[in-house]
């Protein structure tokens, strides 16, 4: 199964003007997969360790698979059609009776908050992700634009108290 699959990460979120560009992959590519706000705003404070107040959707989800004595094993993107991409999640669950692992359909983006989370791997179909364009160079410009935007901002404590 191994050559089968490739390990993602999740390189950014950026936010876009119906949602968020998710860019993942591994060290050789990296794709795209588009999500409403809501979904783009729970991975970006995931991936900022940022708590929440109240629990979000993801968070009751976790919470539910807990109390159930079920965890989140990984997830699997495995197939794209016509710019929508499909995911499996599979997880584990032990208890008195045996083992068993349970596969369900879902969304990516949803699947992706939950790994993360949960700190799980993150896999993609081999097919999938060498059909996917390479997004390396935009995800490498956009990044360095933030990061030169973010240099030259000027600190307010900088400014002189009064002007010529």
């Amino acid at each position: 199964m191994e050559k089968d699959i490739v390990s993602a990460a999740i390189k950014g979120v950026m936010p876009t003007t119906n949602g968020c560009a998710v860019f993942l992959g591994d060290d050789s590519k990296t794709f795209v997969i588009y999500v409403d706000q809501f979904v783009g705003n729970a991975i970006q404070m995931t991936l900022n360790g940022v708590k929440k107040e109240r629990p979000l959707t993801h968070d009751l989800i976790g919470s539910i698979l807990l109390g159930l004595g079920a965890r989140l094993d990984h997830i699997v993107i495995n197939d794209a059609r016509e710019g929508t991409f499909y995911a499996r999640v599979f997880l584990r669950m032990e208890n008195e009776l045996g083992k068993k692992i349970v596969e369900l359909d879902a969304r990516p983006s949803d699947s992706m908050v939950l790994a993360l989370q949960q700190k799980r791997p993150i896999f993609v179909v081999r097919s999938v992700f060498e059909k996917v364009e390479d997004m390396t160079e935009i995800l490498e410009r956009v990044l360095k634009q933030q990061a030169d935007e973010g240099e030259s901002e000027v600190d307010p404590e900088d400014e002189p108290d009064e002007f010529p």
